[in-house]
């Protein structure tokens, strides 16, 4: 199956407590490249999504935003710890009587004193908090993965005309080879006529010289080869692994039997239609590009 890295997802979630809103981009990119913005509660979350990201998304540029506002009463981040607050209380209460000191101050003083605060012990909260957020992290990563999976499909069919068009050209060629072969042969013993009468000729060695040169002139291999190229390309397009490295691969090798095939034309319209096949096959360059 084709997927394409370029993809986009969103969530928006209400609890009791917030309100998460959730959105993932990813384009195409040789490798991993993970961007992640979350609120600062949940920072040491990040680690745990990057392998969430590697299991769906795979690879590609991705980046994945988390806004959380919350709503209703919010529990403050520091309490007062009351039996250390008492403590102090009664301490300062009979040393400023020792010390026939004013009481006055001694709500101020006591709540400047160490460990009179307690941060807010909010784990279990905070855990239940990132269930909701992942749930929504969840779906946006599905839709992303979604959304590749249409534009693969696209791609795909793209690509799939592309070939056909490849292979329709190759037709053409394999129809005027055989013909191109003996119409060089005729050509070249026309212009050693012109040049040398037929009793200065040597046959034989000419005869050897002429199948030296066809021979490299002959396209027969180059054109199998081309043809297994495109069948491994399809067939390789529609497994269910990531392949779009492969394809890249693949479509080097698909250019290089074209170019050998426009080198030994020495013909007009092979000329044109191996052209024709080179546009093609940039436009399959371009498109393999974006697929994971």
């Amino acid at each position: 199956m084709i997927k394409s890295m370029t993809g986009f997802g969103v969530c928006s979630a209400e609890t009791e407590t917030m309100n998460i809103q959730v959105e993932v981009k990813s384009i195409n990119s040789k490798s991993q490249d993970f961007s992640i913005r979350l609120p600062k509660r949940f920072q040491e979350k990040e680690y745990e999504l990057k392998s969430i990201l590697t299991q769906i998304l795979d690879r590609g540029k991705v980046s994945l935003q988390v806004d959380i506002v919350g709503k209703g009463k919010v529990k403050p981040k520091l309490t007062i710890n009351p039996d250390i607050f008492k403590f102090y209380a009664e301490d300062l209460k009979v040393n400023a009587k020792a010390a026939q000191l004013n009481e006055d101050n001694l709500l101020q003083a006591i709540l400047s004193l160490p460990e009179v605060f307690d941060s807010e012990k909010s784990d279990n909260q905070v855990d239940n908090s990132w269930q909701d957020v992942m749930i929504c992290i969840q779906k946006a990563l599905q839709e992303c993965d979604n959304f590749r999976k249409a534009e693969g499909q696209k791609l795909q069919n793209q690509m799939i005309q592309c070939l056909q068009t490849i292979e329709d050209k190759l037709q053409k060629i394999a129809s005027v080879d055989a013909d191109r072969l003996v119409k060089i042969s005729e050509k070249i013993k026309n212009k050693i006529a012109d040049f040398l009468p037929s009793e200065k000729i040597d046959n034989n060695r000419f005869e050897q010289e002429l199948i030296y040169y066809i021979e490299k002139l002959d396209i027969s291999e180059e054109k199998v080869r081309l043809k297994t190229h495109i069948d491994y390309f399809l067939e390789t397009m529609h497994s269910n692994e990531a392949n779009g490295k492969k394809l890249g691969f693949i479509t080097q090798e698909i250019g290089r039997e074209i170019n050998t095939i426009g080198s030994k034309a020495n013909d007009a319209h092979i000329q044109k239609w191996v052209v024709e096949m080179k546009d093609e096959l940039e436009k399959i360059k371009e498109q393999s590009m974006n697929i994971l």
